[in-house]
């Protein structure tokens, strides 16, 4: 009897070591006793009976995520591939369903996506597809929630975090991009050169305008000073004609004075013998004269009655 003991206690230990099991936080184990379900075993130390029940097997309760990438056409007839990332978690009370109405739950998750993506991109333009894709995650979230629920699966999000069109539309894409950029430049810098020349003739105008005036206030100040020189020498009896003659080449001789006395000036030709403020008067008086005469002739000149 005695060497039987150690057996015994070795026997009495397989079992106690059989018939404990533990689960894992966030973590259910399905029990089975002879092939059919006998329980639900949430997280902590449990017991089972060696031989006769089982644990069947064992669901994640934290929340899991699944990529699906999926190719398909768009409106405009381009092939575009979408990567649909669908967040899920079985529902602790429905943890039965998930575990026995399903053997593959990634699969039959995968095929609601590919069903909704591919209903809802045909419908859309590729450039539509960069701009509503939350309104696609939102569809298939949609449709995934009424289908897994049923199947003890919640689902928490879905996010469509990536769109990759065929390489070639890419580069067209890019190539599109950069000329409606250089035409913008293009653009920009055209309406800087009109401004510029626009404010450049302004400018000029401006200058001209000024200059012109400058001019005119000179040549009235010149006149003046002219009508006043005429004056004072009316007054100390010297006749107009003398006087302007006396003017003429008084600036006759100071126009020759400032000449020589600018070592830069360009080479200029100038009459400068004593005769010349003569011959100058003279002319100057001639056209007076003549201006004079045409005006008297103007001014006898009545015009014809008509016969009545």
């Amino acid at each position: 009897m005695i060497p039987f003991l150690p057996i015994l206690i070795g026997l009495i230990i397989l079992f106690l070591f059989a018939s404990i099991f533990t689960v894992k936080q966030q973590t259910a184990a399905i029990l089975e006793r002879f092939g059919k379900f006998h329980s639900i075993r949430q997280s902590g130390l449990h017991l089972k009976i060696p031989l006769i029940d089982k644990v069947a097997g064992r669901l994640s309760l934290k929340i899991q995520q699944l990529d699906v990438i999926i190719e398909t056409k768009t409106l405009d007839d381009v092939f575009v591939k979408l990567k649909v990332s669908v967040q899920y978690k079985v529902v602790t009370e429905k943890v039965y369903d998930a575990f026995y109405k399903l053997d593959y739950p990634h699969d039959q998750i995968t095929s609601y996506v590919f069903d909704v993506v591919r209903a809802e991109v045909p419908k859309m333009k590729l450039d539509d597809v960069f701009v509503k894709k939350d309104d696609i995650a939102l569809a298939v979230k949609a449709e995934l929630n009424d289908a897994m629920m049923d199947y003890g699966f919640d689902i928490i999000r879905t996010l469509v975090t990536d769109i990759d069109p065929d390489p070639q539309v890419k580069i067209a894409m890019n190539r599109i991009n950069a000329a409606d950029r250089e035409k913008t430049a293009a653009q920009y810098e055209g309406d800087a050169q009109r401004i510029l020349i626009v404010e450049k003739a302004k400018a000029e105008a401006e200058s001209k305008r000024l200059q012109g005036q400058g001019i005119a206030d000179q040549r009235r100040e010149i006149a003046r000073g002219l009508e006043e020189s005429v004056d004072v020498l009316n007054r100390v009896g010297i006749n107009s004609q003398e006087a302007s003659a006396l003017i003429v080449v008084t600036q006759h001789y100071d126009t020759l004075q400032s000449i020589g006395s600018e070592t830069n000036s360009n080479l200029i030709l100038l009459p400068n013998s004593p005769q010349a403020g003569s011959t100058m008067l003279n002319d100057m008086v001639a056209s007076f004269t003549a201006s004079n005469q045409i005006g008297e002739a103007m001014k006898n000149q009545k015009p014809k009655k008509r016969d009545s």
